[in-house]
């Protein structure tokens, strides 16, 4: 949701005209188009992002390779990271821009889509690592191999393991407990060596 804010109060609000002269629309941050287009780049970057790995999300448990488990974890924390490396260079960018805007009438027509995009790349920061964090930790987890074989065990966190299949069972009605047979001190045949 807050790249989807980010790039879409830039494209909606942050050209503006520079003059009623030229029709030609200029970026709000300082005039300077990269800030604009980092901006929207790395909104539209995050936010198909997040499509694909909410798909992958769901489709975690179907994934039958321990490996391919371990990839998609590793790529997701990559991703996070990677993403969140991104947020802050655009939060820097956005705020250094916009602190060297000269306030005009076209510029304060857009100054809330430009702070609304530089408050909302921030808290993008914040979120990407936290997802980041999350994916270091499900990594970690899986070394103890609960995260690649889930189906096995109840949703319930009181569920227990699951009953130990008994395969076919037998027609009689009477078997000796284990374990129950006496055994003799000296059995015969055998004799305890004297030292």
């Amino acid at each position: 949701i807050f790249s989807i804010v980010v790039f879409g109060s830039i494209v909606n609000e942050c050209y503006v005209n520079k003059d009623n002269q030229t029709p030609d629309l200029l970026c709000i941050f300082n005039g300077n188009e990269s800030a604009c287009s980092y901006g929207i780049a790395v909104g539209i970057l995050a936010f198909f992002g997040c499509i694909f790995f909410l798909v992958l999300d769901l489709h975690f448990q179907q994934i039958s390779s321990v490996k391919d488990r371990k990839r998609a974890v590793l790529l997701d924390l990559g991703f996070s990271g990677f993403l969140s490396f991104l947020w802050f260079v655009a939060f820097c960018f956005l705020t250094n821009q916009w602190q060297r805007t000269t306030m005009s009438k076209g510029v304060s027509q857009g100054a809330d889509a430009a702070r609304a995009a530089i408050t909302f790349s921030f808290f993008s920061i914040i979120v990407w690592v936290a997802l980041a964090v999350k994916a270091l930790q499900r990594y970690r987890l899986g070394t103890d191999m609960s995260l690649f074989a889930t189906d096995q065990f109840s949703s319930e966190p009181s569920g227990g393991y699951p009953p130990y299949p008994s395969g076919v069972e037998s027609t009689e009605t009477y078997q000796s407990p284990p374990f129950t047979h006496t055994l003799e001190a000296n059995p015969k045949g055998y004799q305890v060596p004297a030292y």
